[in-house]
Parts: structure tokens; C-alpha cells; sequence
């Protein structure tokens, strides 16, 4: 992203301020008088914030104010306390950031006063994140195009280099990424199309990159997969497999990440209703996050190897499409009784899954837009979480309240596999009546994972939100690239 970053440790003096037209500041609720008369125009903003009533909460919302100075500066101003949540701060930076939309601001000047050091540094990066987020560009097919200035400088006060703001730019650029992608649509797409991209990815960033298509499926015994994409009327399925290596050599095995990318998802034989199949392209999201985050790391040039592994199909309704009582075997053996056709990202998965258990990683993250249940358990503030070691529970909940991507774990006992038992297979693909089909889902893909392989599904019931989800302005947010640079840098789990 193409956004460049100045930073001032003290606060801007009046003639700097007043060349720019366009402000953001964040001060620490109960902060100093100093702080505000630090600030230019402060005893004004002051004023103007202690005029706005506050929520029932006691806390008061952004104001917007146009200076009456040199650039008739527009100013977004708000207070936080110290403390605040991650998801919290990052969404009042979106909002602070969404008042300067109409104004399409080539500079911004930002500008935090009143924290300590480290939590100044917090708050700052926060609405970098809002700032970059909303800069990223989107698909747009409309013939009249309304040419919009875009950010090019931010002018940042009040906060020490940090080299944290590196792993922001990398983080925005592989949300903005998986954004992009999932907005495309369908006939812009297609898994061929999506494969072409992949390829161009790949030589941009040093990427090794392999493709697993149909007819190598089939020789590696990918019944699950196959059994989705049969009814395509294109056989450019398959299975996208980009590696990172770093430069310096070393003997971890690689972290891999498993990403869902069904292209457009009908429901299949069990065709969903017309109103559900819209939005239906970004089904493909979990493989859009998994590729993202891929991409933010080699950007960061971390000291681990990663792969990720893209389940690219369709599920078509059609002639040849698979059905509910067939009966397919997977990459590992497993034979499974197919139960209703709409859980095709479960198919994909599994053999995905067990290609990527055969090759030995260190441990396997996997992503998709896989139930409605997990939706209905958890709404669409938080994705759902699920792994084959218990002592990641509190890593994965530090790493959803760090990042602002909040994840809640949900139980994986072998006893809800008595709902999968087949009487003609080895498992069923589903149950019938699920009020837990997403930790029924979970128990069916960890059949495919090797039980010596730290595993972690993430089920992204918060991938999709009409007005955007903390710091990210679109419907499709790319929930998960900054979660998962959280558990892999900070929390430790590359190495765990």
C-alpha cells in the first residue's frame, strides 16, 4: 500500500496544523489540562468535546468540527480511556476515520496526546489500521466511475517510531488483499481465474507455488474434493499450494494455512434459496484470509516457513453434481456418506486437510466460512474457534482481545461423534437436524488433521458485515489476517 508514514514525537505547533485540512485526535479520557493546551486550537476542542453529551456509558462519541483556520481544517476528536479494548478502539477509529470520507484526503494529519508511551503507540496504530483499511481499494464495475483522491500521507504526532507500524502496513495490505477478493464477482473469480492471480502473487513475493488440479486429485485419492467439483462445468478445480522459505535456513517445519475457497457455493443439489445465494462469492474468504495473512508474512520476512493451501472450486447445480446419500472416499481412507450437498466446504476441506497433515507441518490453521450455526451461536461480532489442544483456550480468546478479530472456542469432544455415525460408511458428512453443526463440522475435518498436529479451525461467522467490523470499513472485512499475526508473532503459536 502506497501510503507513506511521517512521524513526530511531540505534538504539532499551530502553522503545522494549520496547513492541513484534515485532523483526527484521540486524547486519554481524564487527561491533563496540559494535553489540551498542548494542542492547537485546544481550549476550543475542549470546549466543543464537553459540549457533546455523553452515552449512558459515560463515555462521549467522536466530534466533528471545520476549523474556522488557515486550511479550515476538519477535525475528528474523541476521548478514550487508556484501557480500552482493542475492538473498541479500533471501532472508534473507523468511525473517526468515516468522517473524513466525503472529503477524500490525499494527507491526514493524526495526532494522540495525553497516554503513556506504550499505550500512545496502541491508540496511534489503531487508527493507522482505520486509516489504511479505508484507503484500500475495491472492486468497482460501475460504467460512471466517480474519481476519488486517495491517501497518500499520513502525518503522525505524538507517538515514538515504533517498528510495530511496519506489521501494520503488511497487516492492511494482506486484509485489503483478502478483501479484494472476496468483493470480486463470480465470473470474475472463477477458480482458473482465481489460479492466474495466485500465480501473479507468487512472483510478486518470492512465493514457491504448486497446483493440485483435477486429474492429480484423482490420483491422490480425493474423493471428498472431487465429489464437489463434479458438477462444474469447467474442470479447473483444484488445490493451490504457495509456499514462503526464508532466507536463512532452518529445521522448523513449515506453519501451514488451510484456506476454504468455494468461488460461488449454489448449495448443489440442495440448492439454497435465492435470497441466501447472495454474497455467495465470498465463500471463498477463508482462503482469501489464509492467503493474506500468507502474504503479510513473507512481506515481514518472518523467520518461519509457511504454506498455505487453497481449496479452489465451485459447487454447481447440475447434471453431474453430487447428491445426498452418495457415498465418496477421501485423500486419507475415510469414507463418507454425503448428507446434504450445502456442506460442501466440509468436503473440500477434509482432503485438503489431509494432503497438507501428509507433508508434516508444524502446526495447520484453517479458515472458512463454513456454518450458519456458528453464525446463530455467536452472531457476527465474533468467528468461532476450535482446536485439537485445549491449552490453546486462553491464547486463542488473548489473541481475538489483542487484535480486535475476536474469536470465542467452542468444546470438540469425541462424544458428538455419535451424530455422524453411518451405517453405511465410516462417517456422515453432517447430521440431518444440527443445532451444533459447527462443532459437528469441527469433529468431521479433525478426522482429516493428524492427531501429533497442533490444529486450529477458525469458522468465520464475523467475515461478513453489512457497515464493516472494527477497523474495516467494508462488508467483506478479511477477519483473520490480524488475528493470526497476533497468535503466530505475539502469542508464540508459530513455535508452538
Amino acid at each position: 500500500m502506497t501510503v507513506k508514514l511521517t512521524q513526530y514525537r511531540r505534538q504539532p505547533e499551530t502553522r503545522q496544523f494549520d496547513k492541513l485540512g484534515n485532523w483526527i485526535i484521540i486524547l486519554a479520557e481524564g487527561a491533563a489540562d496540559s494535553a489540551w493546551t498542548a494542542l492547537p486550537h485546544g481550549a476550543a476542542l475542549r470546549a466543543l468535546r464537553d459540549r457533546q453529551p455523553a452515552a449512558a456509558s459515560g463515555e462521549r462519541p467522536p466530534v466533528f468540527v471545520d476549523l474556522d483556520n488557515a486550511a479550515t481544517s476538519r477535525v475528528g476528536l474523541a476521548t478514550v480511556k487508556p484501557d480500552a479494548e482493542s475492538f473498541d478502539l479500533l471501532t472508534l477509529a473507523r468511525k473517526l476515520v468515516a468522517g473524513h470520507k466525503d472529503f477524500q484526503p490525499e494527507v491526514m494529519g493524526v495526532c494522540v496526546a495525553g497516554f503513556r508511551e506504550r499505550v500512545a503507540e496502541r491508540v496511534a496504530e489503531a487508527l493507522l489500521a482505520a486509516l489504511l483499511a479505508a484507503a484500500a481499494e475495491m472492486p468497482d464495475y460501475r460504467s460512471k466511475k466517480v474519481e476519488r483522491r486517495r491517501l497518500q500521507q499520513i502525518h503522525l504526532y505524538g507517538s515514538a517510531p515504533a517498528h510495530r507500524f511496519r506489521r501494520s502496513f503488511a497487516e492492511a495490505d494482506g486484509n485489503a488483499l483478502a478483501r479484494y477478493l472476496a468483493t470480486l464477482p463470480p465470473n470474475e473469480l472463477t477458480p482458473a481465474m482465481y489460479r492466474a492471480r495466485l500465480e501473479t502473487l507468487a512472483g510478486e513475493h518470492g512465493l514457491e507455488m504448486e497446483f493440485l488440479d483435477v486429474e492429480t486429485l484423482r490420483q491422490k485419492g480425493a474423493g471428498a474434493f472431487l465429489a464437489v467439483c463434479q458438477g462444474s462445468p469447467e474442470p479447473d478445480a483444484g488445490i493451490a499450494r504457495l509456499r514462503y522459505v526464508p532466507k536463512r535456513k532452518t529445521r522448523q517445519a513449515a506453519v501451514a494455512l488451510v484456506g476454504k475457497g468455494i468461488c460461488f457455493d449454489t448449495g448443489g443439489v440442495n440448492v439454497k434459496p435465492g435470497n441466501f445465494m447472495l454474497g455467495m462469492q465470498g465463500d471463498m474468504q477463508g482462503s482469501a484470509v489464509a492467503l493474506g495473512t500468507l502474504i503479510a508474512l513473507a512481506t515481514l520476512k518472518v523467520d518461519f516457513p509457511v504454506d498455505a493451501w487453497l481449496a479452489l472450486a465451485m459447487n454447481h447445480v447440475g447434471p453431474n453434481a453430487y447428491k445426498p446419500t452418495d457415498v465418496v472416499k477421501a485423500a486419507n481412507g475415510t469414507t463418507i456418506e454425503v448428507i446434504h450437498t450445502d456442506a460442501e466446504g466440509r468436503m473440500i476441506l477434509s482432503d485438503t486437510l489431509a494432503l497438507c497433515s501428509r507433508t508434516g507441518p508444524g502446526m495447520i490453521i484453517d479458515y472458512a466460512t463454513l456454518t450458519g450455526s456458528c453464525v446463530r451461536a455467536l452472531g457476527k461480532a465474533y468467528s468461532g474457534a476450535f482446536t485439537n489442544r485445549r491449552a490453546f483456550w486462553p491464547t486463542l480468546i488473548e489473541a481475538g482481545r489483542a487484535s480486535g478479530e475476536r474469536i470465542w472456542p467452542f468444546p470438540i469432544d469425541k462424544d458428538y461423534d455419535q451424530a455422524l455415525e453411518s451405517g453405511i460408511a465410516d462417517v456422515r458428512q453432517c447430521a440431518e437436524e444440527a443445532p451444533a453443526d459447527h462443532i459437528l463440522a469441527a469433529r468431521f475435518l479433525s478426522r482429516f488433521v493428524g492427531e501429533s498436529i497442533p490444529w486450529v479451525h477458525l469458522d468465520l461467522s464475523a467475515a461478513s458485515n453489512k457497515d464493516g467490523l472494527a477497523h474495516v470499513p467494508t462488508h467483506f472485512n478479511g477477519f483473520g489476517v490480524r488475528l493470526t499475526l497476533q497468535l503466530l508473532l505475539d502469542q508464540g503459536l508459530a513455535r508452538a
